[in-house]
């Protein structure tokens, strides 16, 4: 029987113990042996293919390591995902994303001791990762590729300017060019698969988001309403922090600037309401927080499925139908089980009233339609 190699012998004493007893022992081990060092990136290397196995892509890793674990780890795992990367088999272009966007930076410096428990403890989390429903990463049909990135430019921009200024009818007007991009874009999406059998091949994708504390709840509650307006499900996962949204990879796109953007704009005039409030000598708490999010989320959703009907004509309606049953069978085949919750801590009146009034500031008039 052969020896047990250091980096066994410490993965034995910290990896597999129930609480953190042996992270000092395998720490020592690892930071005593400098030629265990190579086996103990190939094993990191390791985990990491072993999470995209169970369904988790670069995003979500970086996304987990963030939520329960610090900033040295996000490096590391980022420098372990880079280093793998050339190992793994070919991806598709959100992947490719994903790994462009990786944190930039090396971990800082730390002794030998220091760096082996950092590790230690991200492996550790890596080990114990579950399996989350698998993403296809099919590369969907694109005849238009460098106007669609033009599109998708211009539409960014537009929600940047909308984010940044301080006049409510400035991004207004902002948000609503910024719609009647994203409806032309969607529609030409529609229009193109039922015209052409190639394009029509495509089915549903899906991608995760991130629904971050705190207010998650009214986060989610924000996504879903921009998915179903954008003829997209959205599934929450609340331990995990993310929902993954399934539909046509152009709505999934526009899903995920216009979900961004609306959460900027909340954010902000939640914070200016909040200081008004303070200002009239009331003193608010979460609760406020919580109710403004949650009724700017149900006035947004309403106003986009209102404004999304008036982009569909006649002829669009059975191409939209069959997309849809395309997305909610896809939906329905990756989360055969869900469960609805109901929405806590929204009790505050002065909250509600006035996250509504900012869902209005924020209405896309010619709000979108889906392909």
């Amino acid at each position: 029987m052969s020896t047990p190699s250091t980096v066994d012998r410490a993965f034995e004493a910290a990896l597999y113990a129930a609480d953190d007893t042996g992270l000092d022992t395998g720490a020592s081990l690892l930071a005593a042996d400098p030629d265990a060092d190579a086996e103990l990136g190939r094993r990191g290397r390791e985990f990491v293919a072993a999470a995209w196995r169970r369904g988790w892509q670069p995003a979500d890793v970086v996304r987990i390591v963030r939520r329960e674990l610090d900033d040295v780890h996000v490096h590391l795992v980022a420098e372990l995902i880079r280093a793998q990367a050339p190992d793994d088999r070919p991806r598709g272009r959100r992947w490719a994303a994903q790994l462009d966007g990786l944190p930039a930076g090396e971990p800082p410096r730390a002794d030998r001791f220091s760096r082996a428990t950092a590790l230690l403890e991200l492996y550790r989390l890596l080990l114990r990762l579950p399996a989350l429903e698998p993403l296809d990463e099919h590369e969907p049909v694109r005849r238009d590729a460098p106007a669609e990135s033009r599109m998708l430019a211009r539409i960014r921009a537009l929600l940047a300017k909308a984010e940044a200024t301080g006049y409510p009818e400035e991004a207004e007007a902002l948000s609503a060019k910024a719609q009647e991009l994203m409806a032309r874009h969607s529609i030409d999406e529609a229009l193109l698969a039922a015209r052409s059998p190639a394009a029509a091949a495509d089915a549903p994708g899906a991608c995760r988001i991130g629904v971050e504390a705190p207010y998650e709840q009214a986060k989610a509650v924000l996504l879903d309403a921009v998915a179903t307006a954008n003829h997209c499900r959205a599934v929450w996962n609340e331990p995990l922090g993310f929902s993954t949204v399934v539909g046509f990879d152009a709505d999934l796109e526009v899903v995920e600037l216009l979900y961004t953007s609306l959460l900027v704009q909340a954010t902000t005039a939640m914070t200016k309401a909040e200081a008004a409030q303070r200002k009239g000598g009331r003193k608010r708490t979460k609760t406020f927080r919580q109710s403004f999010l949650a009724a700017y989320a149900h006035r947004i959703g309403t106003r986009l499925a209102a404004a999304a009907e008036t982009q569909v004509t006649d002829d669009l309606l059975p191409v939209l139908a069959s997309r849809d049953v395309a997305v909610t069978d896809r939906a329905e085949r990756m989360f055969p089980e869900t469960t609805t919750t109901r929405l806590r801590g929204v009790s505050d009146a002065a909250g509600w009233s006035e996250g509504a009034r900012a869902a209005d500031r924020a209405q896309m008039k010619h709000r979108r339609r889906l392909g």
